[in-house]
């Protein structure tokens, strides 16, 4: 039997959690969590982390294989510079949520704030993935060097638009997955925006799959046909604007 520590947060100094939570492997259900920053950050396989209450800043942060679950919401940064792990927030998180991303997963059920994944990047075998639910703000994916976005637009109002302006700004590399078609003066310069394909289906169906075990939804309600992708063009999309090498 797996035994579980629980730690009552309430009033507890952010470094203090830490420390407690550091000192020994296992399994952890933290309740009463306002704001404590750094939760998680650098832990590996042998941890596992439930979070009951809003976490602050940089939960998760150059993670290293541990597995948080966040029955709340989030601060910015959730994930910043995760190197292996799983994130799951039963909420919504707020901005740059996967920071610099070099691999694992963040499932985010509700909404995301700005400038999500920004700077998200990959490396052979080692291909980062964020899930959103609802919707993202503005600079989605901005300078993404790898990995894979996939925004679901689930519980939109009509009329409600799954994510800000300035889409992929920067984008160099990765690719980003849209539950709903948005219009071309949204997107980046340099980036093709294009219907989904075969090849597509098969990157984001065990994602979508993996977002309703977690949450509860139904996949039947994620009609891929709707689904849009949005790459980029170049490696180098501003490669003009410089001096040449």
């Amino acid at each position: 039997m797996i035994m579980v520590n629980h730690i009552d947060a309430n009033d507890m100094q952010y470094t203090e959690l830490n420390r407690i939570i550091r000192q020994k492997p296992g399994e952890y259900t933290l309740s009463n969590v306002n704001g404590q920053r750094y939760i998680g950050c650098g832990l590996g396989s042998e941890f596992k982390i439930n979070i009951h209450g809003t976490p602050g800043n940089d939960l998760g942060a150059f993670m290293d294989g541990a597995s948080v679950n966040v029955f709340g919401n989030c601060q910015d940064a959730t994930g910043n510079s995760m190197n292996q792990g799983r994130i799951i927030v039963h909420g919504s998180a707020s901005d740059t949520a996967g920071y610099a991303m070099r691999n694992g997963e963040i499932f985010i059920q509700g909404n995301a704030g700005y400038r999500v994944a920004i700077h998200l990047k990959q490396y052979g075998a080692d291909i980062p993935k964020v899930v959103v639910g609802g919707k993202t703000g503005s600079f989605l994916g901005e300078y993404m060097a790898g990995g894979i976005v996939l925004v679901l637009g689930l519980g939109l109002a009509p009329g409600e638009e799954i994510t800000g302006s300035h889409c992929a700004t920067g984008m160099h590399g990765g690719v980003i997955y849209l539950a709903q078609d948005i219009p071309d003066y949204k997107v980046a310069f340099a980036m093709n925006k294009t219907p989904i394909d075969a090849e597509d289906e098969k990157a984001i169906r065990p994602l979508i799959e993996q977002y309703c075990q977690h949450f509860g939804e139904l996949p039947h309600s994620l009609p891929l046909e709707k689904f849009v992708k949005i790459r980029p063009q170049t490696s180098r999309p501003y490669g003009k604007m410089y001096v040449g090498n």
